[in-house]
C-alpha cells in the first residue's frame, strides 16, 4: 500500500542553498527558520561507509579539503571546514553525518527527501547503509520521500523498506520507457529538471503516471508560476522564501 505524501509547495533544496552552506545542520536550521516544511539533502558514503550529507564526489568545491570522499575516512572528513567556501560568517561549519541531520530535521519537524548520491560503484551499498540509519530512527513514512537518479539505488531502497515513497529523478535528457521504470519503482512522484520541461512534458506525466510532479531547482517565482498552472505540485528551491511568497502573492 502506497503512503500519501503531505508534500508541501515548497521543498529547500540542500537545505536553503540560497542562504547558508548547502547539505549542513545550519542550513537546515535556516530553512525551518523560514517556515520551510521540507528540506531536500543528499546522502553519500566516506571510504569506511559512514553515510554523510553530501553532494559532490570530490571534496574541493564545498570544503578546505581535496579528494574524493569514497577515498576519504570519516574522520577526515569530520576535520574538515565547510562553511566559509560561502561566506566567512560560516567558518567552522563541518559535513554533517546522516544521523546528525535526522536529529535535526525530527527536532525541527521537517519533512525530508533525501537523494541518495552514490560515488560510482557504490549505488546499493549507499542505500543500504542509509536507510539502516534512515528506518531506525524515521517513523513518520507521509514526511519522507527517496529519491535517486540511480535506478538501482531505489530497487535497493524498495526492497529494504518498502512503506517508504519513492521519488522517480528524471534527467534533463529522458531515458526511454521511463514510464516502465516509474512503474518498476512504484515510485510516488516524478522529480523533473523544472527549468527545461515544457508544458507538453509535464502534461505528459500527468496522463501516464498521475503521481505528483515534484520541480528542481526553481529560483525564479515566474518559472513557478508557470509549472504550477501547468500541474507541477512542488518545487525544490535555493531560495524558498522568495519562491513561496511569488506563489502565493496575489497578481
Amino acid at each position: 500500500m502506497s503512503t500519501k505524501l503531505k508534500l508541501p509547495k515548497i521543498i529547500g533544496h540542500r537545505g536553503a542553498k540560497g542562504y547558508a552552506p548547502e547539505n549542513t545542520l545550519v542550513g537546515i536550521h535556516t530553512a525551518a527558520d523560514m517556515g520551510v516544511e521540507w528540506v531536500e539533502l543528499d546522502v553519500k558514503l566516506t571510504k569506511d561507509k559512514v553515510p554523510i550529507i553530501f553532494h559532490d564526489d570530490t571534496l574541493d568545491r564545498t570544503t578546505n579539503g581535496s579528494g574524493l570522499v569514497a577515498e576519504t575516512l570519516y574522520s577526515d572528513i569530520q576535520a574538515l571546514e565547510a562553511g566559509s567556501h560561502f561566506a566567512d560568517s560560516f567558518a567552522g561549519v563541518s559535513i554533517p553525518t546522516l544521523e546528525d541531520a535526522l536529529e535535526v530535521i525530527i527536532d525541527r519537524g521537517l519533512g525530508l527527501n533525501l537523494e541518495i548520491k552514490p560515488c560510482a560503484g557504490r549505488e546499493i551499498e549507499t542505500t543500504e547503509h542509509a536507510l539502516d540509519i534512515l528506518t531506525s530512527i524515521w517513523d513518520e513514512d507521509d514526511k519522507i520521500l527517496i529519491s535517486s537518479f540511480q535506478h538501482v539505488s531505489l530497487e535497493t531502497a524498495m526492497e529494504m523498506a518498502p512503506n517508504l515513497p519513492r521519488g522517480f529523478l528524471m534527467e534533463t535528457q529522458w531515458q526511454e520507457n521511463w514510464q516502465d521504470f516509474v512503474s518498476h519503482l512504484k515510485a510516488s512522484t516524478v522529480n523533473v529538471n523544472g527549468n527545461e520541461i515544457t508544458r507538453e512534458e509535464v502534461e505528459q506525466i500527468i496522463d501516464e503516471t498521475g503521481l505528483p510532479i515534484l520541480a528542481y531547482t526553481i529560483n525564479e517565482p515566474d518559472r513557478a508560476r508557470h509549472l504550477q498552472s501547468w500541474g507541477v505540485d512542488a518545487f525544490f528551491s535555493d531560495v524558498p522564501d522568495i519562491v513561496k511568497d511569488g506563489l502565493f502573492s496575489v497578481h
